[in-house]
């Protein structure tokens, strides 16, 4: 995906950094001259521009971005960019970033919202997650790092489409949480199957994340995942 995010505090960067990692284009846009590190990010493209000006977006070309992140460190940048964002340039997908929690509200998609979040890891995670078939994706960590909520939408060619969870071998450490079906949330029971389409939530140490993905995904699916990246 060609995602654009507004901000290069840490926040920014660190949302930019964890999307590069994960096989993204990622364009930083900056006003403030001194916040222009690309040293720290050297993957993202870098502007120069005030993401609330049209033009300097218009010239950034952010009608051709999957995702715009709206990270900066003000409530109203953030929800003027992701007004501009989603209504001059129509762009699928908008992640904002909300600082002070008495302006969460307005966070909403009158302005443009699709997401509003605080937490770079979640920020990365909810881009990815709405349009990621096939792969397995981080969205939090607990623990300090012990274990992991992750999330997988399986495509129609995954192994275990059609068959009962009790016949599914995951790996020790990982247990499904919840599977996410349209707009409902079922509470997996070894006689439920799964559907081309589900979106799987599990809860798995970090070391048996890949074996988690082969099972649900084939075989292949760590090194095609890799080689992606």
């Amino acid at each position: 995906m060609r995602i654009a995010i507004a901000g290069a505090g840490n926040v920014g960067r660190s949302i930019a950094q964890e999307l590069i990692d994960n096989g993204h284009q990622v364009m930083l846009i900056e006003r403030q001259p001194r916040m222009l590190r690309p040293d720290r990010v050297p993957a993202a493209d870098w502007v120069l521009a005030d993401a609330c000006e049209l033009t300097s977006l218009e010239e950034a070309d952010l009608a051709g971005c999957d995702v715009v992140v709206a990270a900066t460190g003000d409530d109203k940048v953030n929800l003027v960019v992701s007004l501009l964002a989603k209504t001059e340039f129509a762009v699928p997908r908008v992640v904002a970033r909300v600082n002070r929690a008495e302006n969460e509200w307005l966070f909403t998609e009158q302005w443009g919202v699709d997401v509003a979040v605080s937490k770079p890891r979640v920020m990365a995670a909810l881009v990815e997650e709405a349009v990621t078939v096939g792969d397995l994706v981080r969205l939090m960590t607990f623990r300090q790092g012990e274990a992991n909520l992750v999330e997988i939408t399986l495509p129609e060619a995954a192994p275990y489409v059609g068959e009962p969870l009790r016949v599914i071998p995951l790996p020790r450490d990982s247990a499904l949480v919840a599977i996410l079906r349209g707009k409902r949330v079922l509470v997996p029971t070894p006689d439920d199957s799964i559907e081309a389409g589900d979106e799987l939530i599990f809860v798995c140490t970090a070391e048996v994340e890949d074996a988690v993905r082969t099972v649900m995904l084939g075989a292949d699916s760590v090194e095609r995942t890799r080689g992606q990246r």
